[in-house]
């Protein structure tokens, strides 16, 4: 929900941007680029096909471009892509290997057989392949990793958590949607490489495939995962995007970096919901970003008043931890707040028509969630907001909404405000 729906919902855990829980759904963008590079495969490959074909291009293109067989000229390699990625913007660039996430498997195993990822039926659908770089992209052999600050300069978020008639959006969807962004960047990374070394091949991601990019990012040094889930790095805390490239290239891995989350526990004693049900395991079923972003029918009554103002997101736990508080503004234009939406109020929200909505927000993450559910969580924050004349108008003015899952909390919001929808 996001790292992404925040880095897809926390980190791809669930919270923040790290939200976020890695997409499935892939853009016509990379479709297409994908098309190119299995187009560009089968020329160096000849007759090779499907998987074989790829393996058999991998094969090629390694030979192709190993200038040496001196580990050496792969070190100095892996250290001239970090400098490139940080040259592009990137706040750190680390390298994985493929092997070691036995770990992690096992965790989101669990993870799933517990039921915690709610209706999210893809985080199941691909099954281990997303602890597999070589299984989701035959041929992978190391993967390049890389972090992206998101936090802009807005309206301070604890001033806004207080204040019951804003609404509260995840500081990582004030701008523009990062997956464009964030998959050019990477794509300029790759050309770079291959500028460097002719054609060789690759795949970029951007919470755009079942990848468990925390896991990947933690085993190439870029951070430690906290109890909340989400990765923390010293320097950056956790209010970052995460991307990887997977390559063919035999790149050295880097070191992991040790944990430095002690005996706090400021992350699960903060969560609203406490959907953060032990260190390390989020109940995504409980958790605000799910609930507000991934969950597309009702949310459960019993969960709305701890949802406070929380629209579209929330960052509570990460707006907690000490490791943020020296966390790095954005330095992306595109990720700047847009339309006010830092501390613009739920009524006025509220009274967007839909075409207004695919308007002001066109570009935006929020945007894929569509008019409903925008409207949904704005009813329930609304439910939620001191009772004054304004609150009560705008629910009054969509009782009878055409859409039943806004008239559902709508009415649910003005019982709380002590009015019987008629």
């Amino acid at each position: 929900m996001a790292q992404g729906a925040q880095q897809t919902a926390h980190q791809r855990g669930l919270a923040g941007a790290q939200i976020a829980l890695e997409r499935d759904h892939q853009s016509g963008d990379e479709r297409r680029r994908q098309r190119g590079t299995e187009r560009q495969g089968r020329r160096l490959v000849g007759q090779g096909q499907g998987q074989a074909g790829i393996i058999v291009l991998t094969l090629l293109v390694a030979r192709l471009c190993m200038h040496s067989e001196d580990p050496q000229d792969w070190k100095q390699l892996a250290a001239r892509i970090r400098a490139w990625g940080t040259g592009l913007g990137f706040s750190a660039v680390g390298i994985a290997p493929v092997t070691g996430s036995e770990a992690a498997e096992a965790g989101l195993l669990a993870w799933l057989a517990a039921g915690f990822h709610g209706e999210m039926d893809y985080m199941a659908r691909h099954g281990t392949r997303r602890a597999r770089p070589a299984e989701l992209f035959p041929g992978t052999v190391s993967v390049i990793t890389a972090r992206l600050d998101y936090w802009p300069d807005a309206a301070d978020a604890d001033e806004v958590l207080a204040d019951r008639t804003l609404a509260y959006v995840s500081r990582y969807a004030l701008g523009r949607d990062y997956h464009k962004l964030m998959r050019a960047r990477l794509q300029q990374l790759a050309s770079s490489i291959e500028a460097e070394l002719g054609p060789y091949a690759h795949r970029v991601y951007a919470d755009s495939a079942p990848v468990l990019e925390a896991d990947l990012a933690a085993r190439s040094g870029l951070g430690w995962r906290g109890k909340h889930s989400l990765l923390l790095a010293r320097a950056a805390g956790s209010t970052f995007f995460l991307g990887e490239i997977y390559t063919s290239l035999p790149l050295p891995a880097d070191a992991p970096v040790s944990a430095h989350c002690g005996t706090c526990r400021a992350c699960l004693d903060a969560c609203p919901t406490g959907a953060i049900v032990a260190p390390y395991r989020v109940d995504a079923r409980r958790c605000i970003s799910y609930l507000t972003i991934e969950l597309k029918g009702s949310i459960p009554v019993e969960l709305r008043p701890l949802i406070g103002n929380r629209v579209y997101g929330c960052d509570d736990c990460q707006l907690v931890c000490p490791w943020n508080r020296a966390a790095p503004r954005t330095r992306e234009d595109d990720f700047a707040v847009r339309h006010g939406l830092d501390r613009a109020s739920l009524v006025e929200l509220f009274a967007w028509s839909e075409a207004e909505f695919r308007q002001r927000m066109a570009g935006s993450a929020i945007h894929r969630i569509g008019f409903e559910r925008w409207s949904r969580n704005l009813a329930v924050g609304l439910g939620n907001a001191p009772t004054t004349p304004a609150v009560v108008a705008a629910l009054a003015a969509r009782v009878q909404d055409g859409l039943a899952l806004v008239r559902e909390h709508v009415a649910w919001a003005l019982e709380r405000h002590g009015r019987l929808p008629p």
